[in-house]
């Protein structure tokens, strides 16, 4: 039994939220810093996930590698406090916006953000390539 309303309607225009989960049953969450607006990561939602996220304002994800759900900080401590959750245009895609509690760190490797290497833009695309470092500091 799905917790949220079944896809129909107005789907772009309306209020209705209708969240398209793929054939998985998993939705794409980025989770950005609600104060600076930092990228922090990018996890799954199951319907599980999304609703405990939304009833208690911490962040839970789906774990594709572990197929088991989570809460984001419940072993590191540093738990996602969401401020604000945001459904793109066809309900496929959310944003949340958290408070970092702890250490700050978002990432697993004990850095603030998952996204702390650039790739080098305009070269060629092939095996050789190799990124930079533009957070490699862990907390």
């Amino acid at each position: 039994m799905t917790r949220f309303a079944l896809p129909g309607g107005d789907l772009e225009d309306g209020v209705r939220f209708t969240p398209r989960f793929d054939e998985r049953g998993l939705i794409s969450c980025i989770v950005t810093d609600a104060t600076d607006g930092a990228v922090l990561m990018l996890a799954h939602m199951n319907e599980e996930a999304l609703a405990r996220t939304i009833e208690e304002r911490a962040a839970w994800f789906w774990s594709r590698s572990r197929k088991e759900l989570w809460q984001k900080g419940a072993t590191s401590g540093n738990r996602f406090e969401v401020v604000d959750l945001l459904v793109d245009c066809d309900q496929d895609a959310l944003v949340m916006k958290v408070n970092v509690a702890g250490s700050g760190a978002a990432c697993h490797t004990g850095r603030r953000s998952c996204f702390y290497r650039r790739l080098p833009l305009g070269g060629k695309a092939n095996a050789s390539i190799t990124t930079a470092f533009v957070d490699g500091n862990k907390r």
